[in-house]
């Protein structure tokens, strides 16, 4: 099993650009079921998660081919409508694939998705909006089972905002006779490119970006080319780590305006920021402000950054509180860091962090995707020896080549066969 080794100490200087977004890229996959005809996706990027939703699709008929423009997506001849657990046990995305079957063949089964370690995200959402669309379903030995004549549109009311539950209700929407209205939908900008992307595809959808989204269905779709928006996440763990480093990094092909409530949080620290068109420039403080955060749902500080901007507080002159309020068990990460020097108080859905003058190279186990970073960037900054991240299986679920770019920077760090 691979690791990822560091040797810390070294302030990351350079220029780096960001791939393509992962948590966009996996539901616009998904869409490609709604349609025969070849879809032509650019910027996905290449990692774990996309590689099993193409499995996944593939099992169901749809051709996948790398062309000039991208990779060419065909679901002409749809040759099955079952997601198996062997494939889905890896991955909570997988029930994305529920809506678009149900729309263009009436029939779906799909087991109950897995992934990241992180709390149950229960699917319950989705399945009581297809409910409200005519769905008949029942679950069966860890299966979904749903079929439909015809989805019919509903007003839809998600008891909490939910990123995936938003994105398989509009796909399954598109078609349906009538319309369909999404009352406390989720904003994130991955859902904005899913409605850009159905969009292309002759949907007629509105209000995406706010809480409530209207989608008129209609009879027929068409195949779509389409680019995938940068990966906020990655971008942000890029300009953590350039901050963290008391380096100079600039984050190339990103989207500024999807980072705002992280740059705030870096500014308070100290960090000097300078944001261009499609680029952030990141200078790291002399010296390190504690800061607050609260893990809040998008235009809030997102919790895919909350590890990676704890293990920059382990570091800062201060204390500071984390506070989780999106998954219940997104602190597994800490136990980790406190092998590292760390020192860190949980209680309850909040992590109290009292700033160290260093971390010490350890050893150190990855137990999510988001988990796996904040550990690689804390080894960047702990020096006197190295620090060996495990299972970072993890990391490359999410991370298209984190470790290059990071030795792109300067940082000394690589891959080691297990």
């Amino acid at each position: 099993m691979d690791k990822i080794v560091i040797e810390g100490g070294k302030s990351l200087k350079g220029s780096v650009k960001v791939s393509g977004a992962k948590n966009a890229a996996l539901p616009i996959l998904a869409a490609c079921l709604l349609t025969g005809g070849r879809h032509s996706l650019r910027s996905i990027p290449h990692l774990r998660d996309i590689q099993t939703i193409k499995s996944i699709m593939s099992k169901l008929g749809v051709t996948f081919r790398d062309g000039k423009e991208g990779l060419e997506v065909s679901s002409d001849n749809l040759t099955g409508c079952e997601a198996p657990y062997d494939l889905v046990k890896t991955m909570r995305a997988s029930v994305l694939l529920l809506g678009p079957l149900l729309a263009r063949y009436g029939k779906a089964r799909i087991s109950l998705p897995g992934g990241c370690a992180i709390g149950a995200r229960p699917i319950n959402l989705h399945l009581k909006a297809l409910v409200a669309m005519g769905v008949d379903m029942y679950l069966d030995r860890g299966y979904v089972n749903a079929r439909v004549d015809r989805l019919k549109g509903a007003d839809i009311f998600f008891d909490i905002p939910t990123v995936t539950g938003t994105e398989n209700i509009m796909m399954a929407a598109v078609t349906a006779s009538g319309q369909t209205v999404l009352n406390n939908a989720a904003k994130e900008p991955e859902i904005q490119d899913l409605a850009r992307m159905l969009r292309g595809m002759g949907a007629d959808i509105q209000g995406d970006g706010s809480d409530t989204i209207t989608i008129s269905g209609v009879r027929d779709l068409r195949p779509a080319r389409h680019t995938i928006i940068p990966d906020r996440i990655e971008a942000g763990t890029l300009m953590i780590a350039g901050a963290m480093t008391g380096g100079e990094v600039k984050v190339e092909g990103c989207m500024p305006s999807h980072l705002e409530a992280l740059t705030e949080k870096l500014v308070s620290t100290g960090a000097r920021i300078e944001v261009g068109h499609d680029s952030v420039v990141v200078k790291g403080p002399d010296i390190i402000k504690s800061v607050d955060i609260k893990t809040m749902p998008f235009p809030g500080f997102p919790t895919d950054l909350q590890a990676q901007f704890m293990a920059f507080m382990c570091i800062a002159k201060g204390r500071s509180m984390i506070r989780e309020s999106v998954f219940e068990n997104r602190f597994i990460h800490v136990s980790e860091l406190k092998r590292m020097g760390a020192d860190i108080e949980i209680n309850g859905n909040q992590a109290l962090v009292k700033g160290q003058n260093r971390l010490l190279p350890a050893p150190v186990m990855a137990t999510d995707l988001r988990a796996s970073a904040s550990l690689v960037l804390a080894g960047l900054v702990a020096e006197g020896g190295r620090t060996e991240v495990q299972r970072i299986y993890h990391l490359d679920r999410g991370y298209e080549g984190l470790e290059n770019k990071f030795k792109h920077l300067g940082a000394a760090i690589w891959r080691e066969k297990g």
